[in-house]
């Protein structure tokens, strides 16, 4: 919580700071100019990138491989194009490290070695806290009347259908 604050806080401060600074150097026009320009740049990059990576993910999906590695770019695509959009030359930086494939490829490696992958098993949900013991179950169903086990099943009558009366006795 104290990160996502100082991050508020304080990238728009030097967000504005650099921006400040740029402005000083070529003029405050041109300063406009470089960040529009970085914003459609950006959004071109994330656009092309984004499509070979859904290419990517579908092509593993046909061949029944987990696109994991194509789930985490696609998610640092859409960082990127946040970053991108976002007026300012330091979130265009950390857009463009996001976009470029060899930065991409490099920072979704790292964070598929952190991340946990979550697999379903036989008593319930592997790492996934109170789902284990097999009474919580989520998919199990339930008695409403709360007197055990619900059993679906089929059955055939046997009974002679000429004599009504011998049905069900």
């Amino acid at each position: 919580m104290r990160i996502l604050f100082l991050l508020f806080a304080i990238m728009p401060i030097l967000e504005i700071a650099l921006l400040i600074q740029v402005g000083g150097i070529i003029g405050g026009w041109n300063t406009v100019a470089l960040v529009i320009i970085t914003a459609f740049v950006g959004a071109y990059l994330v656009r092309r990138e984004g499509f070979q990576t859904l290419q990517s993910a579908q092509a593993k999906m046909q061949r029944n491989e987990l696109p994991g590695k194509e789930m985490v770019e696609g998610l640092m695509l859409v960082i990127a194009g946040v970053l991108l959009v976002t007026p300012g030359l330091i979130t265009d930086i950390l857009g463009f490290l996001f976009v470029i494939p060899g930065s991409r490829h490099m920072l979704a490696a790292q964070l598929s070695k952190h991340m946990k992958m979550r697999v379903v098993t036989q008593g319930g949900f592997g790492q996934a806290g109170n789902y284990q013991q097999p009474g919580n179950d989520p998919f199990r169903k339930r008695d409403p009347s709360g007197n055990g086990n619900v059993f679906e099943g089929e059955y055939d009558d046997k009974t002679r259908q000429d004599d009504p009366d011998k049905r069900l006795k």
